[in-house]
């Protein structure tokens, strides 16, 4: 019991050395070492924390293993980053006779994308006795084979390795054979039997022995065969062979038929029993016999199959020869013959990792793909370069051991190349060289960093007055050279305004193809221009914009009849004129003026009579409206006349008003220029007084300007310390001061009796300044009078400039100049 209890404790022992793995580093390789034939789901080692990976972070970098080897002998788990054994581990199937056995992995981790080289160290156990493949031989010996003569055997065959290998052999006690083992290179050994006492048949023909083979291992594993010995009455030399091992080597492209070497015994006995044929040993494998052959007749041994170096590099097995002699004596020897590598495998290249694809704005040195690369060739012919070509922004970065990394070399445009096949070569360094070209896909993905770009930076757009609201006006375009959400574009209009009104309240544009629609119905005569600044905006993260002005202009329509100034009908729907009944031909009856509040053509004004008492006695200019006599005015004629004038503009269609104009034809009746002389005095007395009047009230307004002046900007400098702000806004296209829209009316009742100036905004209303300014007059004053509708001032003034006579109306057209020297001097 007790000796039972010890073996146990021993064999829990060994199984627990088995199963705790242990690790060692290896320049930056971790290697860890196992026992063969470990249970699934054993723990090799925490190759997360040996890394030293954050266990909490392990899942989420999708930690994998990636074996170069088709089957998968190990896992990781994931939640504690252990590695596991998936499957059963045979090292005898994995590694044959190779005393160290290493099984390399890669352990890959992302995020960022990481590889790191993992050995696993194999280690032997006594799974395996030593086997004989013949479990009961027979071996035939001439009775009069001499003391000491050898007979070699069956070798047992222990796939274990190490101290778990075929140690010794062992025969049974007899008298007539002792066992002897022969070493050979590598570790081989060979039993023998040594003839230690004649032998004599007719005493006993048939001795049966027990041949044990024993390993090393712990506990011992043995193996038996039984030989059958059968002495023979025959000849008494056996051939001796010139080398007790021959070798010899062969290049792995030889062709069937070429001789490897020759093999050559001799036999000192004579006749048949010296005649000697060669073969192969007993127990030579297939796998020699399937590439080489032995001549019987000349002991040639020659290529009869492929041979491969990387599959096997070098063969050794036994030959023999024998005579014709009855028993047949033979001799034997070894062969050793090396299989020279040659240049004939191209190298592979592995992809590790596929490729990922890259953002365009990625930093330079960012890992793409992982590439591995094989070349089952050795020396010189393994020995792989790998490039790619220079004209990608891409280069290869070595690791270790024929690992490569792709990496960005420099910064990549997807709207330049939103894709690269890259041709990877490799190529060994052989003779000839030997190479591999491998296509490899990167995309790059696309990022938000092209702005939107107009089909040009301003648009000029011109619309006709009284356009119905809601129609399409115009549309504007944009394009942008990214793809996908980053090139899908938002069109708006930019927060701005327009004579103090939003731009939005005039239009509106369609947020997906950019047609602007007018949202109300435009008048010329009240807005001529206006600019809108369009924005296009990608849908990108972060999104770009861009910005581009649309000039709306106003076109003119005939939709303003013209307006009459002068004579005023005020009072009536008929104007009252009084003329002297000695007037001559050509009398200034009166003047008709008249404005048009549209522009360009639609404004030029032709006058006309239309209807008269009598035709023939009045003519009207057609271009300045004065109402003149055609001839002298008799008797006859009637003391009233109507005259009907017509005024008509050149517009499409024609906008036309009309006058209607009496004149009092009275007898005595003189112009009034004596009375005006005789009360120019008293005028002149009046008019010193009121200049005196305006001067002093002009300086006290200019003054009280100046200190209100001088307070704001106080104000401003101590305000403007503590914050950014101004105290003078500026609009987006400068300075506009609201109130200085300056507009003049003229209001007449007979000649021109007063002109009013206008101040104010377009949605206000404006405040007027009338100066009375008639010839007709006694007095000449500023009187403030009540709001009004407003025409635009500087365009009025041109017009009335352009249809005043030259020389009757010279003193009505320095009175209304008097009037804008006032103007000005009181702005």
């Amino acid at each position: 019991m007790r000796h039972k209890g010890v073996r146990g404790w021993k064999r829990a022992a060994f199984w627990l050395l088995c199963f705790s793995g242990w690790w060692e580093t290896v320049g930056a390789q971790i290697r860890y070492t196992i026992a063969e034939e470990v249970k699934e789901g054993s723990v090799v080692g925490n190759i997360a924390k040996d890394l030293g990976f954050d266990l909490s972070r392990i899942a989420d970098r999708k930690l994998r293993i990636a074996s170069e080897s088709s089957r998968q002998y190990f896992g990781v788990d994931s939640e504690k980053g252990e590695l596991t054994v998936s499957g059963r581990i045979d090292r005898e199937a994995l590694c044959g006779q190779n005393v160290k056995c290493l099984l390399p992995l890669q352990i890959i981790i992302e995020e960022p994308l990481q590889l790191h080289r993992v050995e696993i160290e194999i280690q032997d156990i006594n799974d395996n006795a030593p086997n004989f493949h013949t479990k009961d031989g027979t071996l035939k010996i001439g009775e009069l084979a001499t003391v000491g003569a050898r007979f070699p055997l069956e070798s047992a065959e222990d796939p274990d390795v190490g101290k778990n290998s075929l140690k010794s052999y062992s025969l049974n006690n007899n008298e007539h054979f002792r066992l002897n083992v022969k070493t050979f290179e590598g570790g081989r050994k060979v039993p023998e039997l040594i003839l230690e006492k004649p032998l004599d048949r007719e005493k006993q023909p048939v001795h049966k022995l027990i041949l044990t083979a024993l390993d090393g291992g712990d506990p011992v594993r043995s193996g038996t065969t039984v030989i059958k010995i059968i002495v023979e009455d025959i000849n008494d030399n056996e051939p001796q062979f010139e080398l007790q091992t021959y070798k010899a080597s062969v290049q792995e492209s030889a062709a069937a038929g070429i001789t490897v070497v020759t093999i050559k015994a001799t036999d000192l006995d004579e006749g048949i029993n010296g005649e000697i044929q060669y073969y192969f040993g007993v127990h030579t494998p297939d796998q020699v016999r399937d590439v080489f052959s032995v001549n019987p007749d000349s002991g040639e041994i020659t290529v009869i199959g492929k041979l491969d170096h990387e599959g096997t590099n070098s063969y050794t097995f036994d030959v023999c020869a024998k005579d014709k002699g009855q028993p047949k004596l033979e001799g034997h020897s070894s062969v050793q013959v090396l299989v020279i590598d040659e240049n004939d495998n191209p190298p592979e290249i592995i992809l590790t990792s596929l490729p990922n694809p890259v953002p365009e704005n990625a930093s330079v040195g960012t890992v793409v793909a992982l590439i591995n690369v094989l070349d089952l060739d050795s020396g010189e012919n393994g020995k792989v370069d790998l490039k790619i070509p220079p004209k990608f922004p891409f280069k290869l970065k070595p690791s270790f051991d024929n690992h490569y990394s792709l990496v960005t070399d420099s910064v990549l445009d997807r709207e330049l190349n939103p894709e690269y096949n890259i041709d990877i070569t490799a190529t060994d360094s052989g003779s000839p060289p030997l190479k591999t070209v491998k296509t490899i896909n990167v995309k790059v993905l696309d990022v938000n960093d092209n702005a939107p770009v107009f089909s040009q930076p301003s648009y000029n757009v011109y619309i006709k007055e009284n356009n119905v609201a809601g129609a399409s006006l115009f549309s504007v375009a944009a394009l942008d050279s990214d793809v996908d959400k980053n090139a899908m574009l938002t069109y708006s209009l930019v927060d701005s305004k327009v004579n103090q009104v939003p731009a939005s309240s005039y239009f509106y544009i369609n947020s997906e193809n950019g047609t602007i629609y007018s949202m109300s119905s435009f008048d010329y005569e009240k807005l001529k221009m206006l600019d809108v600044v369009v924005q296009a905006k990608d849908h990108g993260s972060p999104s770009l914009s861009s910005n581009a002005t649309v000039h709306v202009f106003i076109l003119d329509q005939n939709d303003n009849a013209p307006a009459v100034i002068y004579p005023s009908a005020v009072l009536g729907s008929v104007s009252h004129q009084r003329m002297p009944r000695s007037a001559k031909a050509g009398h200034l009856v009166t003047k008709v003026t008249a404005v048009d509040a549209d522009s360009g053509h639609n404004a030029w004004i032709s006058y006309r009579l239309a209807e008269a008492t009598d035709a023939s006695l009045f003519s009207v200019n057609l271009h300045t409206g004065e109402v003149r006599t055609k001839r002298s005015v008799s008797e006859q004629d009637d003391s009233s006349q109507r005259l009907l004038i017509e005024i008509r503009d050149n517009g499409e269609p024609v906008q036309s008003t009309t006058v209607t104009v009496d004149v009092l034809i009275e007898d005595g009746f003189h112009e009034p220029v004596s009375d005006y002389r005789r009360k120019s005095a008293e005028i002149s007395k009046k008019s010193g007084k009121i200049t005196l009047y305006l001067i002093i009230s002009l300086a006290s307004v200019s003054l009280l300007c100046l200190m209100t002046f001088f307070i704001l900007l106080v104000k401003c400098a101590r305000g403007s310390r503590g914050s950014s702000s101004c105290c003078i806004r500026r609009s987006e296209s400068g300075y506009k001061n609201p109130n200085r829209n300056l507009q003049i009316q003229l209001n007449t009742d007979g000649p021109i009796k007063y002109v009013e100036v206008l101040g104010g905004d377009m949605m206000s209303q404006s405040q007027s300044f009338g100066s009375y300014l008639s010839p007709m007059s006694e007095f000449s004053d500023f009187t403030l009078v009540k709001p009004s509708s407003t025409t635009d001032f500087t365009d009025t003034l041109n017009v009335l400039d352009a249809s005043l006579p030259d020389s009757t109306w010279k003193f009505e057209s320095q009175q209304v100049r008097m009037s804008r020297n006032i103007i000005k001097h009181r702005s």
